[in-house]
């Protein structure tokens, strides 16, 4: 079953049966769609609880909170309308917390909490080389779980030391990437990748898994927190977590909120701007640095 051919018939289910607006089936179909980008290749009655909450760890760094409970409603409704056309048995968002409508700043980890997580694989063990090389692109990159997963080996412009990656919207940008990430990824390809099963609809993938498949976002969560219980991080630590120090780390060593939100493939730089309340000395210095008073 194809997610058009779904949309359709619970468009029409809420537009009949419903009686729902145009302004409600609007904003359903629109929530739905986006969900629907992120599993684009998979059949929606195929979908995971694992899968939704994938997709709303994804989001929670770019959308409020209001915003992303009002997209798992749409997600719930949207499953109920197929259990009750019979197309699956059980909601597969059913147990998923909604958001509360708290505004927390991200956690970030110090470069040093970095550096240690990422130093502590033992290169002997199976899968050692992909994984640091995971968490290294992580923040070395400041991608997005969805944007490691798709990252592919024609993207991957090492000699102009550059990436090119697929984000949001299948909006692309180019990132820099620096000698120490370039040098974990090649050890990874040549020493890992290079000897294991590769699928062939994924051989121009970058990270993939046991099988040769392309790597779910579930699996990169649980080598992130499997990594940080080892070494005894404390603080709550998902992929996320990487890419807000990432851009964290960046506005702490001077680098200009604009810079930030085009390597982050923010769409608007208000998101962006959250990171300025993680760093309080920031916004001492720019108030020291611009405002009148300050200079008198």
């Amino acid at each position: 079953m194809k997610w058009m051919q779904t949309f359709k018939s619970f468009e029409n289910y809420l537009s009949l049966e419903k009686g729902s607006s145009n302004h409600t089936v609007r904003a359903y179909l629109s929530d739905l769609k986006s969900f629907s980008e992120y599993y684009t290749e998979k059949d929606p009655t195929r979908i995971k609880k694992a899968d939704i909450q994938a997709y709303l760890y994804d989001i929670a760094e770019y959308l409020d909170p209001k915003t992303r409970a009002r997209k798992l409603s749409s997600i719930r409704h949207f499953y109920d309308f197929l259990i009750s056309d019979h197309f699956i048995e059980s909601n597969p968002s059913f147990g998923i917390e909604s958001p509360k409508f708290s505004k927390k700043l991200p956690d970030t980890l110090s470069f040093e909490e970095i550096e240690q997580i990422i130093e502590s694989f033992d290169l002997s063990q199976p899968l050692s080389y992909r994984n640091k090389a995971i968490l290294e692109t992580l923040y070395g990159c400041g991608l997005r779980v969805s944007e490691l997963t798709n990252l592919k080996i024609s993207d991957l412009y090492f000699k102009e030391e550059m990436i090119k990656v697929t984000g949001k919207g299948n909006k692309q940008r180019l990132i820099p990437i620096s000698k120490y990430t370039i040098d974990c990824i090649n050890k990874y390809l040549n020493l890992e990748r290079e000897n294991g099963k590769i699928q062939l609809p994924f051989r121009d993938h970058v990270f993939l898994n046991r099988r040769g498949n392309a790597l779910s976002r579930v699996m990169v969560f649980n080598i992130v927190k499997k990594q940080c219980s080892l070494v005894g991080i404390k603080k709550n630590v998902s992929p996320h977590t990487f890419r807000h120090s990432f851009a964290s780390h960046l506005l702490a060593r001077g680098a200009d909120l604009l810079s930030i939100q085009l390597l982050l493939g923010h769409e608007n730089l208000t998101t962006t701007e959250i990171y300025l309340h993680l760093d309080k000395s920031k916004i001492k210095d720019i108030l020291e640095e611009y405002h009148p008073r300050a200079k008198n």
